[in-house]
């Protein structure tokens, strides 16, 4: 038995079941190539999930982290921290809005949104019981608030009661979002582009009438741009793209590329409704996560990052187009910049393993989905490499 597969036997033994997870040990990466146990090579398509947006080993990174580890890693929120004032000023310079409160996640950075928009509310009116409206087959995270928003009833069930779950409302379909607008309602909860959900931007017109909704019934509107936000459509933020301000702002994943950190982030209106002993964390907004986000921006602003995900993501766009004209089984194409899918007419799963088997890592959005979502650094050339693998792949299958 190799290496390899004795760390895959011992994983199966020490660690909780709760993903199906590929045969490979990943040990290491370099650029946008990640290494297993046995040293083969893989071109990464996927990004530890939309997160390492800087690709692996950037020097700049590195030692920025390196640095804050020889000067203090945690003090808690009793006391202020250097990274995490110097990172908060970024993001709201960067987004235009007001402030910023760190977490741990995404999950908790959501969590945290949900909370100031039914403390807005509450304010105004103690004696209702509040409620969101949220997207059909959205995504927002596992724990029971985020998941109460999510529109996937097989990740509800068994932890959500129905009582406790958001309105639902069709993604893309403001008529549907009005009818269902009542006097309870304290918040519209929507990702900017649905990613697990099968990679669905938005249409323009839908979210500036989500704004001018909100704006109407002075209830508060919430992007989770955990997935599609920092620079992975083209724009720092994924709002930018269609001049729409939420009232709320999740984010995380590429906040911190690599480093376990979220963050939401609240319009002026909005800024008011949480106050001291309202909402806490332990480790969120510590001196070593908030140094990875303050390095994240200087280095997104020193390679012109976004830009480049733009340019790129064209490039992209283009191969994938070509590549659903030359093959019968990819029905639909869809995406922006570097957030892109590809729908095939049956499940995914295959052409994943194949093309893992050649040295491409793809992950899925649903079963029938393959998703894009690599680092923002890769290049025309790792496109076409992308590309020459996934078209062997698919004329395998058929």
């Amino acid at each position: 038995m190799g290496a390899m597969q004795d760390y895959i036997n011992r994983g199966e033994s020490y660690i909780l079941k709760t993903y199906q997870r590929y045969p490979i040990v990943l040990e290491r990466g370099e650029g946008v190539y990640l290494y297993d146990t046995d040293g083969k090579k893989y071109l990464d398509f996927a990004a530890g999930i939309a997160v390492f947006a800087l690709g692996y080993g950037n020097k700049d990174y590195n030692d920025a982290l390196k640095e804050q580890i020889d000067k203090i890693i945690h003090t808690s929120n009793l006391y202020y921290n250097v990274p995490a004032v110097e990172a908060a000023e970024k993001i709201v310079k960067t987004s235009g809005m007001s402030k910023v409160f760190f977490t741990n996640s995404g999950t908790e950075a959501i969590e945290g949104a949900l909370k100031v928009a039914k403390k807005y509310a509450y304010c105004k009116d103690p004696s209702k019981e509040y409620e969101f409206i949220a997207m059909n087959h959205s995504f927002h995270g596992r724990s029971q608030g985020a998941l109460s928003v999510t529109g996937n009833a097989q990740y509800q069930e068994g932890f959500v009661p129905e009582k406790m779950r958001a309105v639902f409302a069709e993604y893309n379909n403001l008529e549907d979002v009005k009818s269902k607008i009542t006097d309870k309602t304290c918040g519209i909860i929507c990702e900017v582009v649905q990613g697990e959900g099968g990679i669905y931007p938005a249409d323009k017109e839908f979210l500036e009438g989500l704004r001018t909704l909100c704006d109407e019934k002075d209830i508060l509107l919430i992007f989770d741009e955990v997935q599609c936000g920092m620079g992975r459509c083209g724009s720092l933020y994924a709002h930018d793209l269609y001049g729409v301000k939420p009232d709320v702002m999740a984010l995380a994943k590429a906040l911190g590329c690599g480093v376990p950190v979220g963050a939401f982030v609240t319009a002026e209106k909005a800024s008011y409704a949480l106050v001291p002993g309202d909402h806490g964390t332990t480790y969120g907004g510590n001196p070593f996560a908030t140094a990875a986000v303050s390095k994240v921006y200087d280095i997104f602003d020193k390679l012109d990052l976004v830009d480049h995900a733009r340019e790129v993501g064209t490039y992209l766009f283009e191969k994938l187009e070509e590549l659903q004209t030359k093959h019968d089984c990819v029905i639909a194409h869809r995406g922006v910049a570097l957030m892109q899918g590809i729908e095939l007419n049956r499940t995914v799963g295959d052409v994943i393993n194949k093309a893992m088997e050649r040295g491409l890592i793809l992950i899925s959005a649903g079963s029938n989905v393959i998703r894009f979502v690599p680092p923002l650094i890769i290049t025309k050339d790792h496109v076409d490499e992308m590309i020459h693998i996934l078209d062997e792949v698919l004329e395998e299958i058929g």
